[in-house]
């Protein structure tokens, strides 16, 4: 679990988005699993998108442990 939240590698990071798809798609059409609510058929890709944005940062925080606060940005150097 720990490799599948926290690997750059290629393959992990697919697999974290292809997650991310499937629990996003299960929510939008739970009207649909469950019978029990009614999602507007426009509403479907909004609600789609909320939950991976939503998943994306807890996926994060999961698989994160103590950096020591440093923030690493891409190309360019680290800030304190």
């Amino acid at each position: 679990m720990g490799e599948f939240l926290n690997s750059n590698e290629w393959q992990w990071r697919l697999a974290r988005t292809v997650v991310q798809g499937v629990i996003g798609v299960l929510v939008a059409n739970v009207d649909l699993i469950v019978g029990w609510c009614v999602v507007e058929p426009q509403m479907r890709g909004l609600v789609v998108a909320l939950v991976m944005a939503v998943l994306s940062p807890v996926m994060a925080e999961l698989g994160g442990g103590d950096d020591g606060g440093t923030v690493v940005i891409p190309r360019g150097g680290a800030l304190a």
